[in-house]
């Protein structure tokens, strides 16, 4: 059965930075974008970024281009986005995602059950 689970999330200093991990076992990349949301308190849902071997190269959101970094590795089932220059406003709860498409075109059916990261001034 697939199956998402994230980790590494936790509290950090502004300016700090966190890798998040996720495990998604039984999807393989060129069917599927895997990729990270967040959703802050009061927020809706947003996307961060997504990758697939069917797309040229990655996808960023606006506030977080430039700052994090999404890679994967094909042979362990991991997707992982390292997040540098950690800013308060990144304070969220973070979900692993996957679902057919190739980031451009991406449907998500799958969730993980989200993990936290608090960024403190």
């Amino acid at each position: 059965e697939v199956q998402l689970v994230e980790s590494g999330g936790g509290s950090v200093q502004a300016g700090g930075f966190l890798r998040l991990s996720c495990a998604a076992p039984g999807f393989t990349f060129d069917d599927y974008g895997i990729g990270w949301f967040r959703q802050a308190p009061g927020k809706e849902r947003e996307r961060v970024s997504c990758i697939s071997d069917s797309a040229y190269w990655p996808t960023y959101g606006d506030s977080v281009r430039g700052r994090f970094t999404i890679s994967k590795d094909n042979d362990k089932n991991m997707v992982y986005l390292q997040m540098n220059g950690l800013k308060l406003e990144d304070t969220a709860v973070y979900y692993c995602a996957a679902g057919p498409g190739d980031c451009s075109d991406w449907v998500v059916d799958h969730w993980g059950q989200g993990t936290l990261v608090t960024v403190s001034s």
